[in-house]
């Protein structure tokens, strides 16, 4: 008989006790996704998977094991549970680790106000193939467009349960809805590529596939006859599609597990501008139809909005309950896991401040230097911030598009450019990370 994800987690806890567990959490992953990929005009692929995947995590005292299976037979969920009762006897002790308190966990959550899940009926194959399609033949009418590489579309739903033995139990389902395209320019040695794609909880608030194949096959023709850029110190203008990288390199040195391994460029930077003193950096877990929104981390507890840099000013690290812990603070409800795996922080929606000038304007006043719109490779240095990455775009010179540049590199360091980092109003409000084109000066760059 076909069992609920709520109905397999308490199973999973009923049988770790049985077992010997002294306290336990469960997760259950219930997903489904179609996809299709077309190529001159003809279907290429299409696939179809329905999966659930299964974890459970037990203690004995400050002993835990983790286990996971894709099977919830009765019979494999008792063997879960017994095999991981028999891991954590014999796993070292983890002072940090533990379930949540009953106080620490969320009471209660609108979760309609999310919006996580589109009621609008799955699409059908045929409706995912025409749009792959569409979009493949939208970037081919570009006039440069020797080929398309590879034009998708998909959808799919993910459902998940979390359930442990300090009380807590909850879930939610949600939905997401894709198109992509990869188009090519040029032939021979001088083709060159690039794409354009979306992706949205709702069906209704994806952009055309027209719009999408239009827009990829544009970009690889702006590409043709790139080359190499002189070597020097020029201002770098970090194009909206990328700009968000560098708040990820922020966000990773100040998320929990590496300030507690002493591994962050941030460590000593807590109460410190980090950031130029008008800019703050929002996380909004809340926010309806996002891929990042979510009532309560993988731990139970309630998420919230909080501004992670307020005026330029760092407030706090990124924290699950075990690196809170750690660092003798409160989780900031950033827990996220998989079945395999115990929970670590992670951050959800994030927003920058946006500035006041357009991203054409900052083209115009920066003069001569390079607008990045693509980014390969990194070597960045956790513990100093050094930051080296190999880079593609367009060189501007008096405040105009030139030509199209490749293969050079782009360094600074991370605590220097990310205080001196002007953002445009570019920034598209539908993400999950909102963040504008980024303008930096002084970069060096690598190139002849």
């Amino acid at each position: 008989m076909m069992r609920t994800p709520e109905e397999i987690s308490q199973h999973l806890l009923d049988a770790a006790r049985k077992a010997g567990a002294e306290a336990a959490d469960a997760i259950v992953l219930d997903e489904s996704s179609v996809s299709v990929e077309v190529r001159s005009g003809a279907l290429e692929a299409a696939e179809r998977s329905e999966g659930t995947d299964l974890g459970l995590r037990v203690f004995l005292g400050q002993r835990q094991a983790i286990v996971s299976s894709s099977d919830s037979r009765s019979e494999t969920l008792t063997a879960m549970a017994e095999r991981a009762v028999a891991m954590a006897r014999e796993a070292p002790e983890d002072p940090f680790t533990g379930l949540a308190n009953e106080a620490q966990l969320i009471r209660d959550w609108d979760i309609q106000a999310l919006e996580l899940c589109d009621p609008a009926p799955e699409p059908t194959a045929e409706d995912l193939l025409n749009d792959a399609l569409a979009a493949e033949s939208a970037a081919l009418a570009v006039e440069g467009v020797s080929q398309v590489s590879d034009a998708a579309a998909a959808y799919g739903t993910h459902r998940v349960h979390l359930a442990a033995t300090n009380g807590f139990s909850g879930g939610y389902e949600r939905s997401s809805r894709s198109t992509s395209c990869v188009a090519i320019s040029g032939q021979g040695t001088g083709m060159e590529r690039d794409y354009d794609g979306d992706s949205r909880t709702f069906q209704n608030d994806l952009r055309s596939p027209d719009q999408i194949g239009r827009t990829a096959g544009e970009r690889a023709v702006a590409q043709v006859g790139a080359r190499k850029p002189a070597t020097g110190v020029y201002p770098v203008l970090f194009d909206e599609r990328i700009s968000s990288s560098l708040i990820g390199h922020l966000l990773g040195a100040s998320n929990g597990i590496s300030i507690a391994r002493g591994s962050s460029w941030l460590s000593d930077c807590l109460g410190q501008q980090v950031l130029p003193e008008h800019l703050s950096l929002i996380e909004d877990p809340h926010r309806p139809r996002m891929s990042g929104s979510r009532p309560f981390d993988a731990e139970g507890l309630p998420t919230q909005h909080r501004a992670i840099i307020e005026n330029g000013v760092l407030t706090g690290w990124t924290l699950d309950l075990a690196s809170a812990r750690k660092l003798k603070m409160s989780s900031t409800g950033n827990a996220t896991r998989g079945v395999s795996g115990p929970p670590s922080p992670s951050n959800w929606n994030l927003s920058l401040t946006q500035g006041e000038r357009s991203r054409a304007e900052l083209l115009r006043d920066m003069g001569t230097g390079l607008l990045v719109t693509s980014m390969i490779g990194s070597t960045i240095n956790p513990n100093t911030g050094d930051y080296s990455r190999g880079a593609s775009g367009f060189w501007i010179e008096n405040g105009e598009i030139t030509h199209p540049v490749n293969e050079c590199t782009i360094a600074g360091n991370l605590r220097d450019m990310l205080l001196r980092i002007i953002p445009a109003n570019d920034a598209r409000p539908y993400l999950s990370r909102v963040v504008p084109s980024l303008l930096i000066e002084g970069m060096t760059l690598a190139g002849n």
